[in-house]
């Protein structure tokens, strides 16, 4: 088998497939959660802690160049190094909240497949007919 066979064996396996899939809808989840962290969380735990904006919580780790602004965007863009911690909080609440999403999908998920596996008890099966025969024989023996 060649090279390039197999490759294509592996490829268009199932598995593969699916982990595509995955990976696709995984980054389009991304952006949203990327959203709700920065467009909705942040800005309300920001507002809790006085209208602090995480995005603009950083250090200055060298010297700022005379004529440019103590600002984040303007200390990155003179090529000031800068320890952005704000910007890492937003990423660790954002990872939190993903997290916490993909837990409890699939927590979902093996509680139907449990209740899938399960199934509800059912009234038992009537006997087969010649179980049936064989005791109405027996009875009529034992009665003699």
């Amino acid at each position: 088998m060649s090279f390039f066979s197999e490759f294509r064996e592996f490829a268009v396996k199932g598995n593969v497939v699916d982990l595509a899939v995955g990976v696709i809808i995984g980054g389009a989840f991304g952006k949203i959660v990327d959203s709700l962290v920065g467009d909705v969380i942040m800005p309300l735990v920001g507002l809790i802690f006085g209208r602090l904006d995480f995005s603009n919580l950083y250090v200055v780790l060298g010297t700022i160049p005379a004529g440019v602004a103590n600002t984040l965007a303007d200390l990155k863009k003179a090529g000031v190094p800068v320890l952005a911690y704000g910007n890492f909080l937003t990423i660790v609440v954002n990872f939190v909240i993903l997290a916490f999403v993909i837990f409890t999908m699939v927590k979902q998920i093996n509680r139907l497949r449990r209740e899938k596996a399960e199934p509800a008890a059912a009234a038992p099966a009537a006997p087969p007919e010649d179980i049936v025969l064989l005791r109405e024989i027996r009875d009529s023996l034992a009665r003699r």
